[in-house]
């Protein structure tokens, strides 16, 4: 009989293997999938990982994208360290797009320069808002966090849906559920004249760096890492669990809820039903391939962010069916979770004893 046993040791390099073996894994099940589809892998592969890569537009889209994954994955990453489990960062994005966005509408008639820097600041909150609710029935009532912030997205979605067909529809937007465009000063600057990146893209930068030195160089993050590692040594040393679990899921909101920010300011310049196309979602696959850590994260999130667009332009080129994408960060997920429980675990042989006769 064979049972997982816990290793006593954990290499280095194992560690540093498992997404790496993970994308390889991957682009072999990928391969298979696109033969099965009548489809060349060859040029399926082409047109995800190197034909974005050919035009200023389609770079633009991959850092476009490359923003709001990078940014709420440093955020989740934190909470995950400390075995808090956040997977609703795509609520609390669209709460910080809802807010930036009411206040983006609310002055819709004023250049002011601080009206964007409040946009930022009131979505940040709202995404923290949001996380905190689950926080505080995690604490208060040992509710699991990963049920609550799951069920609070779509609650959030149904928020924006009521919104965006009633209150703050666009009268003269012909009945569209969407609303007014937003003015010039509620819109952060385009980054490469000819595509769609724009400034938002520094505050994933400036949360990576805020991440890693939290991370590796601060108190309180070296407790959030035992809590995750050791809860009771955590305890016998005085770290509170509570504020771990407060601490973790108010950073991953707060992250998120600025991702919304940078969307509605972005790319998109006002409110709609479809404001992300999952990047809280995917942004959790980013942080475990990333390995939890901030700088493996940014080459993570710009993998991600290549499926992503790949995906689009594969559609047309190659005509791969658009759930590729979806099928490809699914078998990342997969993937990486078989190889991890690896580096942790091994299978060992066990023998059940011999019976002998009369022994019942």
């Amino acid at each position: 009989m064979l049972r997982l046993v816990p290793r006593t040791e954990q290499s280095l390099l194992a560690q540093i293997l498992v997404p790496l073996t993970a994308i390889g894994l991957t682009l072999i099940a990928g391969a298979i999938m696109f033969t099965l589809l009548g489809k060349s892998p060859l040029d399926a592969f082409y047109a995800f990982f190197i034909e974005p890569l050919t035009t200023r537009y389609g770079i633009g889209e991959v850092l476009l994208k490359t923003g709001p994954l990078l940014l709420i994955a440093q955020g989740l990453a934190i909470g995950f360290r400390a075995r808090v489990w956040n997977i609703g960062a795509e609520g609390q994005l669209l709460l910080g797009a809802i807010a930036s966005g009411s206040i983006a509408l609310h002055f819709n008639d004023t250049d002011s320069i601080w009206l964007l820097p409040g946009m930022i600041i009131a979505g940040t909150l709202a995404g923290a808002a949001w996380a905190a609710i689950a926080a505080w029935l995690r604490t208060s009532f040992n509710a699991n966090e990963i049920l609550v912030t799951f069920m609070l997205s779509s609650i959030a979605l149904q928020l924006l849906y009521y919104l965006v067909t009633g209150p703050l529809r666009d009268p003269m937007g012909m009945n569209f559920p969407q609303s007014a465009l937003f003015e010039d000063a509620a819109l952060f600057d385009p980054l490469i004249s000819g595509t769609r990146v724009n400034s938002s893209l520094y505050l994933a930068l400036v949360a990576t760096v805020v991440a890693w030195v939290f991370v590796q160089r601060s108190v309180p993050g070296y407790k959030l890492l035992v809590s995750g590692l050791a809860p009771r040594a955590a305890r016998y040393a005085g770290f509170a669990e509570n504020r771990a679990v407060w601490m973790g899921l108010l950073i991953g909101g707060a992250a998120a809820g600025m991702a919304g920010v940078g969307e509605v300011a972005g790319p998109l310049g006002l409110l709609q039903r479809n404001i992300s196309p999952g990047y809280g979602f995917a942004a959790i696959i980013v942080a475990f391939l990333g390995g939890l850590h901030p700088i493996g994260i940014i080459f993570a999130a710009f993998f991600m962010a290549l499926i992503y667009v790949g995906g689009d332009m594969s559609l047309v080129s190659v005509g791969i069916p658009n759930a590729s994408t979806t099928l490809f960060q699914g078998m990342l997920l997969v993937f990486y979770l078989a190889c991890y429980l690896f580096v942790h675990y091994r299978l060992k042989r066990i023998v059940a004893p011999a019976t002998t006769p009369g022994n019942h």
